[in-house]
């Protein structure tokens, strides 16, 4: 039986920001690719794309959930979500993969999942001064992406980093593999076995 793999979408999401990792996700066959809003009203994405979710965050079915994708962008530096908070806690206490990129992280550190976990953002300044009560920093690692305890963060320069860490939690390839992946994808570096075809 297929996991469930959620996106989160909200308007102006940063799209670019989640698409490396959706496409190995999808790819992979292992899991349905699904969308979650705050509401079911259509969207637009930072690049102009409409999207509809396919259901919203109240409806999104917790025990199928095999990661939970939040996508940055300037919502989050403007408003927080106690619903989403909530979510992000209980998908946390089950041992759900939670992977945000960007702005999302502030998101993170507002639901308290900082606490004792290695974690990055855009900069240690920048959760500082966006999340009031933020005392996580001595966790703070200055990486484009960090993975620890289940929660995923990257900053938004890193979404190929990002990338790799949500495919080694989701055990899509080899250790191997997903270096071959990324040297691809982050150096242009394409593989002896492959060039040679």
């Amino acid at each position: 039986m297929k996991g469930t793999a959620y996106l989160l979408i909200f308007d102006g999401l940063a799209d670019w920001e989640p698409a490396h990792v959706l496409c190995e996700i999808n790819k992979s066959g292992k899991f349905d690719v699904i969308t979650a809003g705050f509401s079911r009203t259509p969207i637009s994405t930072m690049a102009g794309l409409k999207l509809t979710p396919d259901l919203t965050i109240d409806n999104l079915n917790e025990a199928a959930a095999s990661i939970l994708i939040l996508p940055g962008g300037d919502m989050w530096e403007k408003k927080s979500d106690e619903r989403l908070k909530a979510l992000l806690r209980r998908l946390h206490g089950r041992k759900v993969p939670i992977a945000a990129i960007c702005a999302a992280t502030l998101e993170i550190a507002r639901a308290g999942l900082t606490h004792g976990v290695r974690h990055t953002s855009n900069a240690r300044e920048y959760l500082q001064a966006m999340v009031p009560g933020y005392k996580d920093s001595d966790c703070y690692v200055d990486r484009l992406a960090v993975a620890d305890r289940n929660i995923v963060t990257a900053s938004g320069l890193g979404s190929v980093e990002f990338a790799r860490e949500v495919i080694r939690q989701l055990h899509l390839y080899s250790e191997a593999d997903t270096q071959i992946w990324f040297e691809m994808f982050k150096h242009g570096v394409i593989p002896a076995s492959l060039s040679a075809k």
